[in-house]
């Protein structure tokens, strides 16, 4: 053989392993994304679109290097266990799994494909990790709420109606974090403010009238509204109930005083999209989800409707309302 064909046939070689490593790292990437609420949701839209963004930030272009495998399950039981399914059997490279429930579904399909969560309360509780620090499995992504938000809650619906003596925990034993979760620190701050607290279990929708009616049936009624798929999907029949019986109502989160509710106190979901994207970014680099640790919300923001509190007749103590991120007026 001569020289000069030699060194090209070496040359060709050594460039063979650089090439194949190329060709496998620019190689098409599949997220699957599983969410809980209904695709007509305009806050959840926008979750959505920031997550893309963010993914586009980090290099990954829709189309050229990665798709998206999207499906909206609203909270329809059946819808996830089947879209569940479907994503799991086209073997993505990662899962964005939105919501409580949806993720419970997806742990159920698979203990091998990486699952980012976003939009769940507790993932301990729920069964999905052991461990917040190092979850070990396949699961990680961001949690919403700690056991002590329950007290919370009462706190801030007792001090924006001082009348209050007894509230109610409206939510949905299917679609909602175990009640007993915050039952804790609820009773313990029922008892603080000598108020009476209750459960409100509602499996439908043709329930909630019933049940917020039943509670305004006897002077001092409140009602804290728990974080439940449920409830954000019916958020604007339970704040116009809620309005018609002219009970106060404390939520979960800002959609619902931006939509007449009374407050709302709770984590800022949007924030969790742009760092669910981080997470996957990460685990489509190499790094295992296990060792992704389970976060916290960055921000808590306490929001207040001023025009809901006057319609209900109610003067806001001028200490929580400078204590506000924010005032609807």
């Amino acid at each position: 053989m001569k020289r000069r064909e030699f060194v090209t046939l070496i040359g060709g070689v050594a460039a063979w392993p650089l090439a194949a490593h190329a060709q496998q790292a620019q190689r098409m990437r599949r997220i699957g994304v599983l969410i809980g609420f209904a695709e007509t949701d305009p806050d959840v839209k926008s979750w959505f679109a920031a997550f893309r963004g963010a993914l586009a930030k980090l290099g990954w272009t829709e189309g050229s290097n990665f798709r998206i495998e999207l499906r909206w399950a609203s909270d329809d039981p059946d819808k996830m266990k089947t879209f569940a399914k479907e994503l799991v059997e086209l073997r993505p490279d990662a899962i964005l799994s939105v919501t409580t429930p949806v993720t419970d579904t997806l742990v159920r399909e698979t203990q091998t494909i990486p699952i980012v969560m976003a939009t769940v309360a507790d993932p301990i509780s729920s069964g999905f990790v052991t461990n917040l620090g190092r979850p070990g499995g396949n699961v990680t992504g961001f949690a919403l709420y700690e056991p002590s938000m329950g007290g919370k809650w009462l706190e801030l619906l007792k001090r924006t109606a001082s009348g209050v003596a007894r509230v109610a925990l409206l939510f949905n034993p299917t679609t909602s974090v175990p009640i007993k979760f915050y039952m804790a620190s609820i009773q313990a701050a029922a008892s603080s403010f000598t108020v009476q607290a209750s459960t409100a279990p509602v499996h439908a929708q043709d329930e909630i009238e019933g049940a917020i009616a039943a509670l305004a049936g006897n002077p001092g009624a409140g009602l804290i509204v728990m974080p439940d798929l449920f409830n954000t999907i019916n958020r604007d029949l339970i704040i116009a109930v809620a309005a018609r019986f002219r009970v106060p109502a404390i939520y979960f989160f800002r959609s619902f005083a931006d939509s007449g509710g009374l407050i709302s106190y709770g984590p800022d979901f949007a924030e969790q999209y742009p760092r669910a994207a981080d997470y996957i970014d990460r685990i489509l680099k190499g790094e295992k989800p296990g060792d992704l640790p389970i976060q916290m919300p960055i921000k808590v923001p306490l929001i207040i409707n001023l025009r809901t509190a006057n319609a209900l007749g109610l003067d806001v103590p001028l200490g929580l309302l400078n204590a506000a991120d924010e005032i609807i007026e």
